[in-house]
């Protein structure tokens, strides 16, 4: 009988150590991988509406040799108005950001479960209008 404890006390241990090694084996996502994976998202299923650019700011990145830039915009949805930011650092080769001023007219890609998560530009669509 007691042999069959610790057989099973054997099993039930490897179970353990084979879970936690699967749960901790996984690499960790950078931010960066995780917006682009936003992005692709929201490309995919995202609804499309008009929405306007307030300002294009540029803000020291702390842990970045490179500034982080900014694209204000807002945009309404079912009467309620959105107004959000997009880092756009990554994805400079794909706008102008001289021509990108107050005013300028946009389309907004965002998500119709949640208005509030929304993109102006990804590597695969443009909504900014020239």
């Amino acid at each position: 009988m007691d042999s069959l404890r610790l057989y099973a006390m054997v099993v039930a241990g490897g179970a353990v150590a084979v879970g936690a090694y699967a749960l901790l084996r996984g690499k960790a996502k950078t931010p960066e991988v995780l917006e682009r994976e936003r992005r692709d998202w929201l490309d995919g299923i995202g609804r499309i509406t008009d929405g306007t650019v307030i300002d294009v700011q540029e803000m020291p990145a702390e842990n970045s040799p490179r500034e982080a830039v900014l694209l204000i915009y807002k945009y309404d949805v079912a009467g309620v108005s959105y107004e959000c930011s997009q880092d756009v650092t990554y994805l400079r080769q794909w706008i102008n950001l001289h021509s990108c001023r107050l005013g300028l007219p946009t389309s907004v890609k965002y998500d119709p479960q949640n208005p509030g998560n929304s993109l102006v530009v990804s590597e695969s669509w443009m909504g900014l209008r020239q």
